[in-house]
């Protein structure tokens, strides 16, 4: 990891070198590809249909930043893959032949479209925290926020009210549940729930190949559709908001799923879905918690890819303009988020290139000693911060919907 020098900013700590997995990248790669045998719900669950040792390197490198974090406090880490031979194959974790798990598509690896991928790794987060609990997190999270403590503060806390962890878009007047980090114990009521809505919006039609039209099935009536006013500019044409609005929702289509479940009340399944969300969801504000390079850079990923490329002052120079925003986006981020997702899929059309299809695109970029990333690296590894993110305080809403979850009117 080396022994680079960088300023801790207020409200963080050192982490006892004795709590990290300090070992070469070759033997935490060995930990990752050989992982033991689940055996609690302190599982911290990832998906590459490759493989890991497929994946790209900025984010191998977030996944060894894990394991080498919070290993050592009896979490596995553990990435999934559709490799046939695979010891980590999904095969090996969940019944992939069980209609009442997996859709047909996935099953005869049919799943399409242009972010088929995506779609696949979609399917497999809810089955996996439904069966083990855990977390499910996207290969593209950077964690930076004390995961071990906030678990065992509140899922892995009988006495605690929550049950489920997550980030929250819309403020606390939202029912945005972000997919790229879920975190629950074994046989969740709402992730049961969403799952069984999921897998009927896979079935419409004689079975879906891809979520394209997703978005205008009757049974997600009622929840607003995402995005609202991006554009899209391709070949001399213009994707207007409403057609972009609609391939964002089907892009998102777990989203959407959520969405409903919790603005759900079902009497007759017993299911109180705003209520639920009010005594027992931990949503993190996601742009602070989970955005905020994004934010402090106007989501301008060429900018963000700039700064963080920079090189910091060395001893005697004057910092300047540009290294002073860089330094504040890592300390800003290093104190206050939770996490950072690196966007891809579906958002480049919208937005363009972002920090992480930069950080693909420039191999080894993320990781050159002395410059702005570097720095943000080395702290999501030896530092803590001294407290957890607080929830959101959501409180009940009106319902989106009334009557059974999969009955259509």
């Amino acid at each position: 990891m080396g022994c680079q020098i960088y300023p801790l900013p207020a409200g963080l700590h050192a982490i006892p070198t004795d709590l990290l997995d300090l070992r070469p990248d070759s033997e935490v790669d060995h930990d990752l590809l050989h992982p033991k045998p689940v055996s609690d719900e302190k599982n911290i669950w990832f998906f590459w249909h490759t493989g890991y040792t497929h994946m790209y390197p900025y984010t191998q490198r977030n996944i060894r930043a894990w394991h080498r974090r919070f290993s050592r406090h009896g979490w596995t880490i553990r990435v999934l893959d559709r490799l046939p031979s695979s010891p980590l194959n999904v095969a090996k974790f969940l019944d992939i032949s069980d209609a009442g798990t997996f859709p047909r598509a996935f099953v005869d690896g049919t799943i399409g479209g242009d972010y088929a991928p995506q779609h696949t790794s979609d399917l497999v987060r809810w089955p996996l925290l439904l069966k083990y609990g855990g977390v499910y997190a996207d290969v593209g999270l950077i964690q930076i926020g004390d995961l071990d403590r906030l678990w065992r503060e509140t899922v892995g806390n009988p006495a605690s009210r929550f049950e489920v962890l997550s980030y929250n878009a819309g403020g606390v007047e939202g029912r945005s549940l972000t997919n790229y980090f879920l975190a629950s114990g074994r046989n969740n009521p709402l992730f049961a729930r969403c799952h069984q809505l999921l897998l009927r919006l896979w079935a419409a039609d004689g079975g879906k190949t891809s979520t394209e039209g997703m978005h205008s099935s009757p049974l997600l009536r009622g929840v607003p559709l995402m995005g609202g006013s991006f554009t899209i500019e391709e070949d001399e044409t213009t994707i207007g908001p409403e057609e972009v609005s609609r391939m964002l929702t089907d892009y998102i289509i777990q989203g959407q799923v959520t969405t409903m479940v919790m603005g759900l009340v079902d009497e007759e399944d017993g299911w109180d879905g705003p209520k639920y969300v009010a005594e027992h969801v931990y949503g993190i504000e996601f742009m602070v918690g989970s955005q905020l390079i994004n934010d402090m850079t106007g989501w301008d990923g060429q900018k963000a890819f700039h700064l963080m490329s920079l090189s910091l002052p060395k001893e005697g120079e004057v910092e300047s303009a540009e290294q002073k925003q860089a330094r504040e986006i890592v300390e800003a981020c290093l104190q206050k988020s939770f996490g950072f997702k690196l966007a891809h899929g579906l958002i480049l059309r919208v937005l363009g290139d972002t920090l992480g299809s930069l950080w693909r695109k420039h191999e080894g970029s993320d990781n050159v000693p002395g410059t702005y990333a570097h720095w943000l690296r080395h702290g999501t590894v030896y530092w803590n911060q001294d407290g957890i993110p607080p929830p959101l305080e959501f409180k009940v809403i009106e319902p989106f919907k009334r009557g059974p979850l999969l009955r259509e009117k």
